[in-house]
């Protein structure tokens, strides 16, 4: 409907029904157009990828599903001109893949740890989750306590340990009772815990003013040590399991997950010494941060496992794997703490300057202001050198620790499973395996920083 006028002109009276998009521009193929042939160089690239994956895809797909041998016993399954992967052998040395030499009869116990493990990662990684708090507190702070428990079986006498080892009531104690020793370490652990404190409480407060708030993280500290050494000498009645026993999966979870719980509060520290106004903390920081990152992991491990036993008072001997996860663990977190400190030198100077004018103390500063933005802004930083971290656990083989990695090379050692494919397909199921964990790692990542990072949205 619309007015005419003499002249021949006319207003239209209501808005007209816009016409659709053309159809080139919505759908597929206004996908297609836009993603992969948007220019003549894009098109050229979407051709060439189409190419290499029509070469790649079909033979990968003809060995691993279309030819592939899916049941027998032994090698004589998988002998033939034209076989594929021999998943039967996967099938008999799935066990070892998973639990390497762990008694048959308490497996159950590695299962439960698995369960319990994903039952608390889930709500911690859904955003939306309610009661943040306690999750996290039963996921950083109980579980791991109850994993050692139940995969170690408990009762290693802890504080006998300590002190026989590194108490400094030991020079006094002499052939004292079983009583008399444990007495001794824990007077020796409360003279260190006071100790501790009292320095802590120093140091925060010549650098903030205010020593409270580190005094208090070390008592905590302190505290949670002597909860987990009273558990350790606690009897549940399970079978005692030593980590030598420990192989394939569940030493490769355990390296990446303690490797990348415990680096990074260490590298947030470390960032935080690096960037601090004190030239002790700040020299320290910068020389461990140096150190570790001027040093191969494998050279780490070597020192750990072979070279550090020499440092050490006689009789002083501590476990291998222990000793492995304390080499990665410091090495991840040179890295991360590099990564932290880029995004701490990317918060705006006007952030310090309003968290000061607000009069916040230098902690709550780092922890309610500058912290969750510097750590938004590194989360693929943070999560690359965390798949670095997942995959390095392979080098822990050189050490004679039997990761997932080195299990499958001791599987290939069965001359019942001889076969010139059983090679390619433990690789091909290797890799497969540590496909999905990074993979899921790097798009969990993606989910985080599209929900957190939305002021720096284009």
């Amino acid at each position: 409907m619309s007015l005419t006028f003499d002249d021949g002109t006319f207003i239209r009276a209501q808005m007209q029904t816009p016409l659709p998009p053309p159809r080139r521009n919505v759908g597929v193929i206004g996908w297609v157009r836009q993603n992969l042939f948007s220019s003549i160089s894009n098109g050229v690239l979407t051709i060439l990828g189409i190419l290499l994956v029509a070469w790649i895809l079909p033979p990968l797909l003809r060995f691993l599903l279309i030819d592939a041998v899916w049941t027998g016993d032994n090698r004589e399954a998988c002998l033939g001109a034209q076989v594929g992967a021999c998943w039967p052998f996967i099938k008999a040395k799935f066990a070892q893949l998973i639990y390497g030499f762990y008694p048959s009869g308490e497996r159950w116990r590695v299962d439960l740890v698995f369960f319990l493990g994903v039952a608390l990662l889930v709500p911690l990684l859904v955003l939306s989750w309610p009661h943040k708090r306690l999750n996290s507190f039963l996921f950083f702070v109980a579980y791991p306590i109850l994993a050692f428990i139940l995969l170690t079986g408990g009762n290693i006498g802890a504080s006998n340990f300590l002190l026989g080892h590194f108490g400094l009531m030991q020079m006094v104690a002499g052939d004292a009772s079983v009583a008399g020793l444990r007495l001794g370490f824990w007077l020796d652990f409360l003279i260190t815990t006071a100790l501790c404190v009292a320095v802590a409480y120093l140091i925060g407060r010549l650098a903030t003013g205010s020593g409270r708030g580190a005094a208090t993280m070390t008592a905590y500290v302190f505290a949670g040590l002597g909860a987990i050494t009273l558990l350790w000498d606690v009897d549940f009645g399970l079978e005692r399991v030593e980590t030598r026993q420990w192989g394939g999966l569940l030493v490769t979870l355990v390296i990446a997950v303690t490797g990348i719980v415990a680096s990074m509060p260490l590298g947030i520290a470390l960032a935080l010494g690096r960037r601090s106004k004190m030239p002790i903390v700040r020299l320290l920081s910068v020389i461990f941060i140096e150190f570790w990152r001027g040093v191969p992991l494998i050279t780490v491990l070597f020192f750990a496992t072979y070279m550090l036993p020499l440092f050490l008072p006689v009789g002083v001997n501590p476990d291998g794997l222990l000793r492995a996860l304390v080499g990665v663990a410091l090495f991840t977190a040179a890295y991360i703490a590099e990564v932290v400190r880029g995004g701490l030198q990317a918060i705006p100077k006007g952030q310090y300057e309003g968290a000061m004018a607000m009069g916040l103390t230098w902690s709550q500063m780092m922890r309610l202001i500058i912290l969750p933005q510097a750590l938004t802004l590194v989360i693929p930083g943070i999560v690359n050198s965390f798949i670095s971290l997942f995959k390095d656990t392979t080098l822990v083989l050189i050490v004679s620790i039997f990761d997932f990695l080195g299990q499958l090379r001791a599987a290939f050692t069965d001359p019942n499973w001889a076969t010139p494919v059983t090679l390619y397909t433990g690789f091909a199921f290797a890799g497969i395996v540590y496909f999905i964990f990074c993979f899921g790692m790097s798009r969990y990542s993606l989910f985080v920083e599209r929900r957190l990072n939305t002021s720096h949205r284009h």
